[in-house]
């Protein structure tokens, strides 16, 4: 009888000693046991924080958002996802990135206000073993990456420039070409820079002056643009525009100066189209972001549950899925209403104009 009950005693201190032995692993996230972590999801349901970078462009809140968490929920409806947005503020999406973790976030999606200042956040999420998407805007050392394919975006810009000279029956080479670029924190920016020089010196172009908008301002393009005006330079016969605020910016000072150059824009946003209409404009790059929402929503699951990717491509050696774009013009400005992102009420209900010039498209509510 006392050797049973000594063997008892055994036994019961062994399962005690193999139980808080598990539990320490299951709470030592990126200790080195990873078949603790990927059953993280057995737990409680999983979590994901979604951190995007500013709300100036509106694609964030209007349509990255609520497409991402969608997808999230149809794949996992038990997901939670966290939501912050940056305000353009690198040291503030820093601090989100960080109550991500401290939170027991499972997987980061993010889009990086400054993919240069990431090190240090980026380590801390690797020593608890979270896997980081990147979103939109590529940055070394994530698990997976999607967005489009940023130097044949720019290159599609650059097209786009020279498609307008000639419908206006412009040479490329008749004149000065001006650059407003995106925000020099942005990667993005770089490549579509790139892509459009390329395109653009193939043709022959001057590129006579070139500026990178602060964090994407459309006043700070119309304030260089302004003063290059103001400087008695050569007037351009075209300004490139990184995106549709930009464009805006960009429109406003030639407007005020009296000159009309051709103008290009990108993302297919509703002030965007209306200044096409208006033909003021000459283009957009319409890219559709619910692809995008959808496959970083697939691949945050499946890294949260522990599970591969499947991904179509690698981009620097990283998993990646990459969405088509298109430019649009007046001539085919109803295929950016096609699938829904944009609705024909955001372009032709205000102003009052826009409705007489989305009748003249064809365009209907």
């Amino acid at each position: 009888m006392h050797n049973r009950k000594s063997a008892g005693l055994a036994v019961g201190a062994v399962a005690l000693s193999l139980a808080m032995a598990l539990t320490g692993c299951s709470n030592q996230k990126g200790q080195g046991n990873e078949a603790a972590d990927k059953a993280k999801s057995d737990d409680g349901p999983v979590k994901i924080a979604l951190l995007l970078p500013e709300n100036k462009t509106t694609r964030y809140e209007a349509q990255d958002r609520p497409d991402f968490t969608k997808g999230v929920k149809k794949l996992d409806p038990k997901a939670k996802v966290v939501y912050n947005n940056a305000n353009q503020d690198a040291s503030q999406q820093q601090q989100q990135f960080q109550a991500a973790l401290t939170d027991g976030a499972d997987v980061i999606v993010l889009d990086p206000v400054d993919a240069s200042a990431l090190g240090a956040v980026l380590q801390k999420a690797k020593a608890k073993n979270v896997p980081v998407i990147s979103y939109d805007r590529y940055f070394d050392g994530a698990a997976y990456y999607t967005s489009f394919d940023n130097e044949k975006i720019g290159e599609l810009q650059g097209k786009a420039v020279l498609q307008g000279l000639k419908a206006e029956g412009k040479n490329p080479k008749s004149g000065p070409v001006w650059m407003v670029n995106g925000d020099p924190k942005d990667p993005n920016a770089a490549d579509f820079k790139k892509g459009a020089v390329k395109v653009l010196k193939a043709a022959g172009v001057n590129i006579a002056a070139s500026h990178a908008a602060l964090d994407w301002d459309p006043d700070d393009a119309r304030k260089w643009v302004a003063g290059q005006l103001l400087s008695g330079k050569k007037k351009p016969i075209a300004i490139y525009s990184a995106n549709d605020g930009t464009a805006g910016g960009v429109i406003a000072a030639t407007t005020r100066a009296g000159v009309s150059p051709v103008i290009t824009g990108q993302d297919g946003e509703a002030d965007g189209v209306q200044n096409i209409l208006k033909g003021k404009q000459y283009a957009t790059i319409y890219k559709a972001y619910a692809p995008q929402a959808k496959f970083a929503a697939k691949a945050a699951v499946a890294l949260a549950h522990g599970k591969d990717l499947n991904a179509s491509t690698k981009y620097k050696g990283t998993p990646t899925d990459f969405v088509d774009a298109q430019v649009i013009t007046k001539k085919n400005i109803k295929k950016v209403f096609a699938d829904g992102q944009l609705k024909p009420s955001a372009v032709c209900q205000k102003p009052a104009e826009m409705k007489k010039l989305c009748k003249q498209a064809g365009i209907t509510s």
